[in-house]
């Protein structure tokens, strides 16, 4: 089903917004279980471009793993380690300064090599079937994605223990 230009436009817009707003609302708040109801709202809208674009195997995927999966393990995390509800310290000034000054230092070299980067003219041939993806996600040869899959695999695992401690010592 096709939409209007119009419609994909307003669409999008909302989206976008969606996504700006809850970011920012995620890094803001002080209660941890609301900011990770904002990542939810930013990766669900994030498939919502996905699907737009007709990329609807990435959308599937970002809504399996990252709204299904990740945001489970941080919930759990979350609950295994602090009390629901309960809201951070308030930071001083300087701690805000100097967040401040790590974020626009952060943009400052994100922007350069956006900016800086020669990007490449990609042909409509260059470009691949859901089975090329399959495999270099799954390959073990050079530019494919199986170790380092399996490496964060070990990461989240060692987080779920590591939780799991920290919450057995209250």
């Amino acid at each position: 089903m096709e939409l209007l230009p119009l419609a994909q436009q307003v669409i999008f817009y909302l989206l976008a917004i969606v996504i700006v707003v809850c970011s920012i609302l995620a890094v803001t708040t002080r209660r941890i279980l609301r900011a990770a109801t904002y990542l939810l709202f930013v990766l669900l809208s994030t498939a919502g471009i996905y699907f737009m674009l007709d990329y609807t195997f990435l959308g599937s995927v970002q809504i399996a793993v990252y709204a299904g999966g990740i945001l489970v393990l941080f919930v759990f995390s979350i609950l295994l380690t602090s009390k629901p509800g309960e809201s951070t310290d308030e930071k001083d000034i300087k701690h805000r300064v100097l967040g401040l000054v790590a974020a626009l230092a952060g943009a400052a070299v994100c922007a350069y090599a956006l900016f800086t980067y020669k990007w490449p003219e990609i042909a409509i041939q260059d470009v691949q079937s859901i089975n090329d993806i399959g495999h270099a996600l799954i390959g073990m040869d050079k530019f494919q994605y199986l170790l380092p899959f399996e490496a964060v695999s070990v990461l989240l695992l060692a987080c779920i223990i590591g939780a799991i401690m920290i919450a057995r010592k209250r």
